[in-house]
């Protein structure tokens, strides 16, 4: 199991901008000034997209300084302190959302954090000798959703041990060709897959959601970018030692009530499981969210931070820290999408994690986290304080479907439920549905009973979205309900337990909710407190 920002545990590429709806191309001068390190690929790991929020706003005011040449000679440092590296090393494009009525389109950017020991400082950060130059994983992912019309933001964990299948992914520093996983496994794995692109890469797969940028820090990133803050206010309801009798755990060590932490301190509380709540890695995402809203009112309120002296080493520490895609890879990119995240005030800010159910010690998303992906894709405010959204159109594939008697579809059964077994004998009768439909190649699989909420189409590969979408059409099925898989190798119905009888499908009214995402912080929220586990008390 992995090590990382949380102890044990259980590059050609998109190219984004970022303007009203992602990040401004920068002047000649800017480019010309990025100069030599910018294409270094040094990989690392990225906690807080937030502090992206007032840091790069100040590099601005740190450049002003001084003469202009002065300035300039600064942007060119400052810019060859970023690494880069390629946004998506998959096979497979999400198409980007369509602008809403006044041309304005949301932005996606994925939090990474690394569990890199690929220094010293790194490995005496993370602890375990015993990994140290191993391949890096990605043991913090979140998703930052910004909406189009920039009134609000979703910030959305998956916990590490998520079981995911991972794309097929290109290296392009060596081209080197690492195959698609054999069954699913642990999501942070994804990182050893040619880079930061490949992580990104799975996140579509899984999500259906278009990713704008990657920002990746690494453990000692952490801790700079934390003591350039200044320390940020945290709670716990008892007092806590996160270090168990074997020694595991991340060592941080509290009084009860509310402290500031920065430095080595932020990473620990960042890292702590052994000690909150119960001990998983979803308690860990809270604690997380809890130190990035606190963080983000404490950047917008804390006047210390118009400190020239200040800005500055938080300029140099962010730039130095962070490996970023190339729709980020100099700061006047880095400014501009700054002034978008501004935009937003923290009690419009929701944090999440992904809904998920144990499988063994490890955990894969529920039926509430499509959901919670589908609202994140429609741009619907988590809050649920955002304008209604017009009913838009279905996408159809722009791949032309086949004649329906050569479409083979294979149909499964998945009526069961927590509640309800399976319906016997609906495949066959959805099989002859289709038969009668003229899809002559239909046959049922009599030996695979499912448990699935939502009547699904899968396709394995985009030259059978086509095919899929019109198995749907023909029975009444929602496009939106057409989902592209690595589990299936041709197309496949999987009757859910929304269509337990009769010959026509009535699809379930949407539901615009957000669901019960393991119990969503608002940004604006002071009074949150980690619940501290009686045995890591003192």
């Amino acid at each position: 199991m992995a090590r990382g920002w949380g102890g044990s545990t259980g590059k050609g590429g998109e190219d984004g901008e970022v303007t009203q709806s992602s990040v401004r191309e920068a002047e000649p001068a800017a480019e010309a000034g990025g100069g030599e390190g910018r294409g270094g690929h040094r990989r690392g790991g990225p906690r807080r997209g937030r502090r992206i929020m007032k840091w790069s706003a100040t590099v601005l005011t740190v450049l002003i300084v001084g003469t202009a040449g002065a300035g300039y000679l600064y942007y060119r440092h400052l810019n060859g302190n970023i690494k880069h590296d390629d946004l998506n090393l998959g096979d497979s494009k999400v198409a980007k959302p369509t602008p809403n009525a006044a041309g304005q389109t949301p932005l996606n950017i994925l939090l990474i954090g690394s569990d890199a020991r690929d220094t010293k400082e790194n490995q005496k950060l993370g602890g375990a000798k015993e990994t140290f130059g191993t391949p890096p994983r990605a043991d913090v992912q979140m998703l930052l959703h910004l909406s189009a019309d920039r009134s609000n933001m979703s910030v959305i964990s998956m916990p590490r041990d998520t079981l995911v299948q991972i794309p097929k992914c290109t290296d392009p520093d060596d081209d080197e060709v690492y195959p698609a996983s054999n069954g699913r496994v642990a999501t942070n794995q994804s990182l050893r897959h040619g880079g930061p692109g490949c992580t990104v890469a799975t996140w579509q797969e899984l999500t259906g959601i278009h990713i704008d940028h990657f920002i990746m820090v690494d453990f000692a990133g952490v801790v700079s970018m934390a003591d350039a803050i200044g320390g940020v206010p945290v709670c716990v309801d008892a007092n806590i030692e996160s270090r168990d009798s074997q020694g595991h755990g991340s060592g941080l060590k509290l009084e009860e009530g509310t402290h500031p932490v920065k430095g080595e301190q932020a990473l620990q509380w960042l890292r702590t499981r052994y000690g909150f709540e119960d001990g998983s890695d979803l308690a860990r995402a809270k604690a997380q969210h809890m130190y990035m809203s606190s963080m983000v009112r404490q950047l917008r309120e804390n006047a210390t931070l118009s400190n020239p002296l200040k800005l500055r080493r938080l300029a140099e520490e962010a730039t130095d820290a962070l490996t970023v895609d190339p729709g980020l890879d100099d700061v006047k990119k880095l400014f501009d999408l700054s002034n978008e995240l501004r935009k937003v005030k923290p009690e419009r800010i929701t944090m999440a994690t992904m809904p998920n159910r144990y499988v063994g010690a490890q955990v894969e998303p529920t039926e509430d986290a499509e959901q919670l992906f589908r609202l994140v894709r429609e741009d619907i405010a988590l809050d649920g304080k955002g304008k209604k959204k017009a009913k838009t159109e279905e996408k159809v594939s722009d791949d032309p479907a086949a004649a329906d008697g050569e479409i083979a579809v294979q149909v499964q059964n998945g009526t069961s439920s927590d509640t309800l077994g399976a319906v016997s004998g609906r495949a066959n009768t959805v099989t002859g549905l289709l038969q009668e439909e003229g899809f002559t190649q239909a046959v049922a699989d009599q030996s695979t009973l499912l448990s699935e909420d939502r009547t699904l189409v899968r396709y394995p590969s985009a030259d059978l979205e086509g095919d899929a979408q019109r198995v749907a059409k023909s029975l009444g099925i929602p496009l939106s309900s057409v989902k592209r898989s690595t589990e299936v190798t041709g197309v496949t119905l999987v009757v859910g337990a929304d269509w337990r009888e009769g010959t026509a499908y009535r699809a379930p009214k949407q539901d615009d909710k957000m669901p019960d995402a393991d119990k969503a912080l608002n940004g604006a929220d002071e009074e949150a407190c980690m619940h501290v586990n009686p045995a890591f008390t003192f």
